[in-house]
């Protein structure tokens, strides 16, 4: 397990640091046959850019003359026998640089290869999480303190890589923070505010996961789609391709078929993971609306929401659970487990119970950043074909580690759905 979450900080820690990963690309990628045309002032030499040659440059012409004499007899002999001529240029041309092919097909290819370290570090983060945060639910089953600290992890995490400077400062004023808080409930539909409907998403999927295997949580949340579709069209009057609605029959279908199948079908779990589909769609749609115009990074974006978010989850945790709650179940699950979570077969302990809890809400953020760090770098597409992908990896893991009973007919119903899930991807474009 050590040797698993050592593999899975450092493909973080390359997602993390881009310029360390550019670099480190750049180099595998290198060639000695490559180049550049570079302009006059860098190279020393004259440079004809594609704009030169299609006329349109406000670059001045280059200027002929002949070589003036300089005052010796064999110069001023070459001179009258045949004019040296010399080519000047007044100034650089101010484009971008003409690249070869070779050099284009390397560019595209280390594109490829850090969107595939990017989707590696999300997904297996996205795995441990999920196995991390069940384990702990099912010792200590109280998922609004459990979501509380992610959140509080998460935003001390960024707030010391700002500090360090590890992480570059977002730079935002008071009106981007206004697109976050609470109070624009009570304004127009626009500005409705992110940070609630994440808190809603997030608390409501936790305590799903609290009630119901990991494997059928996402089961139903990937019909968050249909969610998308319905709420854009009936309540904001999108339209959208015929294709797009025959995808969602497969959506609600494979959902409908994994939950009537369910061998340990829960309500209280059935439901929360509907509302945390239903409130992460209001989250999309308000980020999009409320992040118009404003030049935030995915990482400092999903920082920043983690922070409102945690002002106003803390005090709606401590009204439903409460201090003397958690203590309690803190004292049961202790003394039914022991003061350490141990592997089933191993004669040594893993982790400290605290170690693990902190475990599970470090992981909740990096997997979360990383995926907007991704959010950042390709297509809303790819990110969405990349979803449904981490869906199945969770999934089928999850199934694996913990055990859990499927039956054939439950197996094909989660298929369906995320069969659906992929073709809507693919009909949305």
């Amino acid at each position: 397990m050590l040797e698993i979450l050592k593999k899975v900080f450092f493909l973080y820690f390359l997602a993390h640091h881009h310029d360390l990963l550019d670099k480190a690309i750049r180099v595998l990628f290198a060639s000695p046959h490559s180049f550049r045309l570079l302009p006059a002032e860098v190279s020393g030499k004259v440079v004809v850019s594609p704009s030169v040659v299609g006329g349109t440059s406000p670059v001045k012409p280059l200027h002929l003359a002949p070589v003036r004499g300089l005052g010796f007899g064999l110069i001023e002999d070459l001179r009258v026998r045949r004019p040296l001529i010399r080519c000047e240029a007044y100034e650089a041309d101010r484009s971008e640089p003409v690249e070869s092919d070779v050099v284009k097909g390397r560019s595209e290819a280390a594109k490829k290869v850090k969107i595939g370290l990017y989707f590696a570090t999300w997904w297996a983060l996205n795995v441990v999480f999920n196995i991390y945060n069940k384990k702990v639910l099912n010792a200590f089953p109280y998922p609004w303190l459990t979501s509380t600290l992610s959140l509080a992890t998460g935003s001390l995490m960024m707030l010391i890589s700002w500090a360090t400077r590890i992480a570059e400062t977002p730079k935002t004023d008071f009106a981007f923070w206004k697109t976050l808080f609470p109070w624009a409930w009570l304004e127009k539909v626009e500005e409705k505010k992110v940070a609630v409907a994440h808190t809603i998403g997030h608390v409501a999927a936790t305590v799903s996961m609290s009630k119901v295997a990991v494997s059928f949580t996402h089961i139903i949340k990937s019909g968050e789609p249909a969610f998308s579709v319905l709420v854009s069209r009936f309540l904001l009057g999108e339209s959208f391709p015929t294709s797009v609605y025959f995808s969602l029959i497969p959506i609600i279908g494979g959902c409908a078929l994994a939950a009537v199948t369910e061998l340990n079908f829960n309500m209280i779990g059935f439901m929360g993971a509907m509302i945390s589909n239903l409130a992460f769609v209001f989250r999309n749609i308000f980020s999009k609306r409320g992040m118009k115009g404003k030049s935030v990074s995915g990482m400092n974006y999903y920082a920043c929401l983690s922070i409102m978010s945690l002002l106003i989850l803390t005090p709606f945790a401590i009204a439903v659970e409460g201090p003397q709650m958690w203590a309690a179940g803190w004292q049961n699950a202790v003394s039914q487990i022991g003061p350490h979570f141990v592997c089933e077969g191993a004669k040594f302990p893993v982790f400290p119970t605290q170690l693990w809890v902190a475990a599970q809400s470090v992981f909740y953020h990096l997997y979360n950043q990383v995926s907007y760090m991704s959010l950042d770098e390709i297509s809303p597409l790819t990110f969405s074909i990349g979803n449904t992908m981490k869906r199945i990896s969770v999934i089928v893991s999850s199934i694996i580690i913990f055990h859990t009973p499927v039956q054939p007919i439950n197996a094909l119903g989660a298929a369906i759905a995320i069969l659906g899930t992929f073709l809507y991807s693919q009909a949305k474009q």
